[in-house]
C-alpha cells in the first residue's frame, strides 16, 4: 500500500543568538545548521522511517533541491514524485533566542505545486491507498488533493497546518482530520480543554463532513472521536522534551502507517505517541524521526 505526502519541502536554515538585534545592527550568532524540513517532507521522512511505502509529491528548487531530495530518499521515500523547478527551493530563515524561534518563511518552490504535479504524482495510486496533506502549499492545491484522493478511493488524511480558512468542500474529503489544540481552537472557536469541549469541537467539525476528528493535546495525550462516534482516548508517553520541531508531523505519519497496516484506531494512536515521544528527545526535524525499530525497543 502507498502513503502519498503532498506538501511542503523546506530548508531550515538556524542560528543561536543572544538577543534580537535593533535595526541596522550586526550581531555575532553561533550554532549555524542547515536541517532539511517543512511539514510535508517532515512527514514524508516520518513515513518511510518507520516502515511506510512513502512517496513524496511536491516541488524544488535549483537551490537546495538535490539536498531536500537527498534527505528523503536516505529516509526511504520515494523521490520521483518530486517535481524540480527553476529558483530556489522553500526556505526558512530561523533565528533561536533562549530557546525560542523567530522564524522568517520563503514559499519558493512550494508555491508552484499544481494540479497537474499532483494528477502526475497519483497516476501511480490505486484504490485503498492512502493520502495525506498539510497546509504549506497553496490551499487550491491541497483541496484539489484531496477530491482527487476521494475520486480515486483513497484515505485521506488533513493535518491543517499551520491553520488558515479552509474551504467548505475540503471537509468532506477528510477521512481523518487531524489539529492541535490550538488549530482545534482556530477552527471552532472552542478550546479543546475538558472532555465537553473536545466532544463539542468534534461535533463541530464531523457535523461540515470530516468523518474522523483526532485531536493531539500535547502532554494530555491525544483524543479521536470515530466515524461511528466512538471516542477513543490514549494518554501522552512521557519523555524529556528537548526539541518539539517535528513530533506533531511525526504523529501523523506514524499513525498513517499503523492504520495502512490495518492497525485499529486505539494501537495506532498508541504507536504515533511513542514516536513522537522519541522524537522530542532530540534535536532537529527529520533526523530526530525514530525508524520503526526504535519504537519496539
Amino acid at each position: 500500500m502507498k502513503i502519498f505526502i503532498v506538501g511542503s519541502l523546506n530548508m531550515d536554515l538556524v542560528i543561536h543568538a543572544p538577543y534580537m538585534p535593533e535595526n541596522g545592527v550586526t550581531l555575532t550568532g553561533s550554532g549555524f545548521m542547515t536541517n532539511p524540513g517543512g511539514k510535508g517532507a517532515n512527514q514524508a521522512a516520518a513515513v518511510g522511517k518507520l516502515g511506510g511505502n512513502a512517496y513524496m509529491v511536491g516541488c524544488v528548487g535549483e537551490t537546495f533541491g538535490k539536498d531536500l531530495t537527498d534527505a528523503l530518499e536516505s529516509y526511504r521515500v520515494h523521490i520521483d514524485t518530486v517535481q524540480k523547478v527553476e529558483g530556489s527551493s522553500g526556505i526558512a530563515v530561523i533565528v533561536v533566542v533562549d530557546g525560542d524561534n523567530r522564524i522568517f518563511l520563503d514559499a519558493g518552490a512550494n508555491g508552484k505545486v499544481d494540479a497537474a504535479a499532483i494528477d502526475a504524482a497519483l497516476e501511480q495510486a490505486a484504490p485503498g491507498d492512502y493520502l495525506i496533506a498539510q497546509l504549506e502549499i497553496g490551499m487550491d492545491c491541497v483541496a484539489y488533493a484531496l477530491k482527487r484522493a476521494k475520486e480515486k478511493g483513497m484515505t485521506t488524511f488533513l493535518n491543517p497546518a499551520p491553520a488558515a480558512t479552509l474551504q467548505g468542500a475540503v471537509y468532506g474529503y477528510c477521512d481523518y482530520f487531524i489539529p492541535n489544540q490550538s488549530e482545534t481552537e482556530f477552527y471552532t472557536g472552542l478550546r479543546p480543554d475538558s472532555e465537553e469541549h473536545i466532544a463539542e469541537c468534534a461535533a463541530m467539525l464531523k457535523s461540515r463532513g470530516c468523518r474522523n476528528v483526532l485531536i493531539t493535546l500535547g502532554t494530555r495525550g491525544s483524543v479521536c472521536v470515530t466515524e461511528d462516534g466512538k471516542t477513543v482516548r490514549v494518554p501522552c508517553e512521557k519523555a524529556k522534551a528537548v526539541d518539539t520541531t517535528a513530533a506533531g508531523d511525526t504523529y501523523v505519519g506514524a499513525l498513517a502507517v499503523r492504520l495502512s497496516e490495518g492497525a485499529d484506531i486505539e494501537t495506532a494512536m498508541r504507536f504515533a505517541g511513542k514516536a513522537s515521544a522519541i522524537t522530542v528527545t532530540r534535536r532537529g526535524a527529520q533526523q530526530s524521526i525514530p525508524w520503526r525499530k526504535e519504537i519496539s525497543e
